[in-house]
């Protein structure tokens, strides 16, 4: 069993930041690819960003990148989320998420182990 707890989410004005954690606890491994998902109301999730285990390797959703940087410390089991030049549409429950054999990451069915989620709100 892998638990993943989520921090930092908060209400942000258009154009702020937020940086996002996650913390792994568990039977952790570090060569797990860790991924980003949000969803909003009414909505399917929706990758944000991975990083795998090296960190070497990042990928981003275009609506993302540029803007949100994703990073990990694989000596403290955490995965953060650099959010800068927030939009409205931004405004989710932000999850983070182990993907065991690093395929489909853009997938959230190649995802075993999800967190509970913090919910970030961006305002006008």
């Amino acid at each position: 069993q892998v638990q993943l707890v989520e921090s930092g989410g908060g209400l942000v004005q258009a154009g702020g930041s937020l940086r996002l954690s996650c913390a792994a606890s568990g039977r952790t491994n570090s060569w797990y690819t860790m991924g980003w998902f949000r969803q909003a109301p009414g909505k399917e999730r929706e990758f944000i960003a991975a990083i795998t285990w090296s960190g070497g390797t990042t990928y981003y959703a275009d609506s993302v990148k540029g803007r949100f940087t994703i990073s990990r410390d694989n000596a403290k089991n955490t995965i953060d989320l650099q959010m800068n030049s927030l939009k409205l549409e931004d405004t989710a429950v932000y999850y983070c998420a182990t993907n065991p054999y690093g395929l489909g990451y853009s997938t959230p069915n190649r995802y075993d182990y999800w967190g509970q989620g913090t919910q970030v709100t961006v305002s006008s």
